[in-house]
């Protein structure tokens, strides 16, 4: 079991005030950082938001996450997605829910989010988009919210 990290109190207050003016990156992988997600599912949603490698150390080394349970063995991360197969129905309930987010919370400024959406052929491709949203979201609305859509999001997959 790979490790499991949560934000740490200066973590949390990060998110409010932004007192550390971290890179887009750094901030959006700390936004995903739950204490439900492991280390190898972070990684990989951080591959697609300009997230350095290692930045799950860098966020430890600032004291902004903190590893709760698990170990140093990791298991393969299999997507949420993948259990809706090739449902097209859920697929394109999943795509739907998306587009509507970026309409009604980003408007213009969500495009290329958007065009990203269109473009996506599978629901794993979909959920490759969710921490890009997610951050959209954060810096449009708020943190909080942005979180929370990533719970509903996740929610509407597993229903």
């Amino acid at each position: 079991m790979a490790f499991i990290y949560a934000k740490t109190a200066a973590g949390r207050r990060e998110i409010e005030d932004r007192g550390l003016r971290l890179v887009p990156g750094l901030r959006a992988v700390l936004l995903l950082v739950d204490g439900q997600r492991d280390e190898r599912e972070l990684l990989q949603m951080a591959q697609g938001m300009r997230a350095p490698e290692d930045v799950l150390a860098q966020l430890a080394s600032l004291e902004l996450i903190e590893a709760v349970s698990g170990s140093a063995e990791v298991k393969p991360a299999v997507p949420v997605t993948m259990q809706l197969g090739d449902d097209p129905l859920r697929y394109q309930q999943l795509r739907d829910w998306m587009a509507e987010s970026v309409r009604k919370h980003l408007g213009l400024k969500g495009y290329l989010i958007q065009l990203k959406i269109e473009r996506s052929k599978t629901a794993v491709g979909l959920e490759q988009l969710w921490p890009e949203l997610a951050t959209a979201l954060g810096k449009a609305k708020s943190p909080a919210f942005a979180t929370r859509w990533l719970e509903e999001t996740r929610a509407l997959v597993l229903a």
